[in-house]
């Protein structure tokens, strides 16, 4: 006697809900084994380059027995590095992942899953913020060896880190859906992140800049991420941390806003 058959019932979508979780999830995850499986380069290497800008800076150059904001030149100088190194790494982790994509050809496998554009900048960007935190916090256990480094604000800190890990793994989503070859990649790293970075008080106060210098300085978000770390550090600032903390949110939500419509509309992505 034969098994009775069942009849075959025609697939039917999923349903995910508001959110497509386990999508976003393992978008995410691959995002982050991308640099983890090769953390000598994403991770060791801004670590060792980051403590020679310090002995060159701190050292070679004369800083070690000078003072600025009232503390040594050494602790005033580590957060801003610190910075630095979050927000290459951040936007070198995104822009690198969607331009190799596309120049591959396999970007279509990460527009093709069922995830809304909120959901493909967010995996991505996630991916993004995860490197810039992680090379931050190694920077900086790195650096308590050798510089006296005390948090004295917390919340300032973890405030203006993330959010400068945020910012720039938005820009490089942007950047990399706006780049169609690596030298496009290179321009705005070279014409917009190093030199935005170098002029923000990095490796200076802005009060020992001429008037018209220090009131651009305001005008620059990476001044307020630095400053904002410095004084999670250090307790001291250049700015009011009132303004910094609404800039660098505001600019953020409009960084979030033009990743969501380049994914909405399929800018440079789809054909």
């Amino acid at each position: 006697m034969e098994p009775l058959s069942l009849p075959a019932r025609p697939p039917a979508p999923r349903a995910f809900g508001a959110v497509n979780w386990r999508g976003l999830w393992t978008l995410y995850v691959k995002e982050v084994r991308r640099f983890t499986n090769v953390f000598t380069q994403t991770l060791v290497a801004p670590m060792v380059t980051t403590l020679l800008f310090l002995a060159i800076f701190a050292l070679a150059l004369g800083g070690a027995g000078r003072q600025v904001g009232g503390v040594a030149y050494v602790q005033f100088l580590a957060p801003g590095l610190i910075v630095m190194a979050i927000v290459q790494n951040a936007f070198a982790n995104t822009s690198s992942s969607i331009l190799i994509s596309k120049l591959q050809g396999n970007i279509v496998d990460v527009l093709m899953p069922p995830l809304s554009p909120g959901e493909l900048a967010l995996g991505l960007a996630g991916g993004g913020v995860t490197r810039g935190l992680m090379v931050g916090l190694a920077v900086g256990l790195a650096m308590w060896l050798f510089v006296p480094l005390r948090v004295q604000h917390p919340l300032a800190l973890v405030y203006f880190a993330v959010n400068a890990s945020v910012m720039l793994a938005l820009l490089g989503v942007i950047g990399g859906i706006w780049a169609e070859k690596f030298d496009h990649i290179a321009a705005v790293t070279n014409f917009v992140v190093t030199p935005l970075s170098f002029l923000s008080g990095t490796f200076y106060s802005i009060e020992r800049l001429p008037e018209a210098w220090r009131v651009a300085a305001h005008f620059d978000p990476f001044f307020y991420l630095i400053d904002g770390v410095r004084y999670g550090f250090i307790g001291h600032a250049d700015g009011l941390l009132e303004v910094g903390a609404g800039a660098v949110l505001a600019v953020n939500v409009a960084l979030w806003w033009v990743t969501h419509r380049m994914f909405a509309t399929g800018y440079r992505l789809k054909a």
